[in-house]
């Protein structure tokens, strides 16, 4: 009869140990703030896990006038737009309006 294996936590890449001060607050210490990818004024997400683990990480949150650039089609066509340019495909422009001529031309032949 086989036993089974003890579960291996892995080793962290960074520890730390802090005290929660009055009214539960606590200071993260500057290792852990740089890994978090946060500074002062940042929001910091929590979330429990069934099996006990906690998770913690940098949370952004998108001001609602710029929730359309997080819009699947504007990221798909990001995406999209990205792989051109790194394909080669496209036009650089010596002025602005060398830009809006070539795309009034282009509009003009799609009419």
């Amino acid at each position: 009869m086989s036993v089974p294996a003890a579960k291996i936590e892995p080793q962290p890449r960074l520890s730390a140990r802090v005290k929660v001060r009055a009214k539960a607050q606590l200071t993260l210490p500057e290792e852990i703030r740089r890994a978090l990818h946060i500074s002062e004024g940042d929001e910091v997400e929590f979330a429990v896990h069934d099996d006990g683990t906690i998770t913690v990480r940098g949370y952004v949150s998108i001001p609602t006038d710029q929730a359309w650039f997080f819009t699947p089609e504007w990221l798909a066509g990001e995406r999209e737009a990205d792989e051109d340019i790194a394909a080669g495909r496209g036009r650089v422009h010596e002025s602005a309006e060398d830009m809006f001529a070539h795309l009034d031309a282009m509009g003009a032949a799609d009419a």
